[in-house]
């Protein structure tokens, strides 16, 4: 009952996206996804930290998810900046039902349980939409609204906090979001969204009792992370 955790699988099998303005390391990195997941077991947890697919509308990400239906286990799911398929819980499930896609849950508003810990999170915030002036107030305190929500749900359980957007960047600091991490003792936290030479700029590690991890496709060579083995 393994805990795994990648973000960032950017799938594009219905329309052809190129990834190699991240990086060489994108080049075949649909092969090298299927190698990285071929060690999970039906027994265990993926958390999958946004930008899943590349898809504008439920119906066009089917082949996406037909891809991700083939992990093993159970799939949580949360949001980030370019998943723009992303609807209600409620759609999602019912998609998913249509196509026979199974295991796939997502992460908003909600907590679930793996053994002893509770898993919580959401989007977050990042500190471009402030540079770039689209900062949206609303928007942000959305984001805090529901990743407390997360966080009550798990009840007293250790809560572990995935979110898309590092919540910590060197030169910034998201301060609403680590001020929640600490009003409910949260201990690890992982992170995607940064790629090719952003990774240098990550801030991995215990910061403030809390111990950060950049979980990116890229970042891993595409092998999911071990949270628990």
């Amino acid at each position: 009952m393994a805990l795994y955790a990648i973000g960032d699988l950017h799938l594009s099998l219905a329309a052809q996206k190129p990834m190699d303005v991240f990086g060489g390391g994108w080049i075949g990195y649909m092969d090298k996804l299927s190698q990285g997941f071929r060690h999970i077991t039906p027994e265990d947890t993926t958390v999958l930290l946004g930008d899943l697919s590349w898809a504008l509308d439920l119906p066009s990400s089917r082949a996406d998810f037909a891809w991700i239906n083939e992990i093993p286990g159970r799939k949580i799911i949360l949001k980030g900046n370019h998943d723009y398929w992303w609807s209600t819980a409620a759609k999602f499930q019912k998609f998913c039902s249509e196509y026979g896609f199974e295991n796939m849950f997502l992460l908003n508003n909600n907590s679930f349980d793996y053994g002893p810990y509770a898993i919580c999170g959401t989007r977050g915030w990042f500190f471009e939409e402030e540079r770039s002036g689209q900062h949206d107030e609303k928007v942000f305190k959305r984001e805090l609204i529901r990743l407390e929500a997360s966080l009550k749900a798990a009840g007293e359980k250790p809560k572990l906090v995935f979110l898309h957007y590092p919540p910590r960047y060197k030169g910034y600091e998201c301060t609403e979001i680590l001020a929640l991490l600490e009003k409910y003792q949260v201990r690890r936290c992982f992170y995607g969204h940064l790629h090719g030479g952003s990774h240098r700029l990550a801030m991995e590690g215990l910061w403030n009792g809390v111990d950060f991890r950049l979980v990116s496709a890229d970042y891993l060579d595409f092998r999911p992370y071990t949270v628990f083995s």
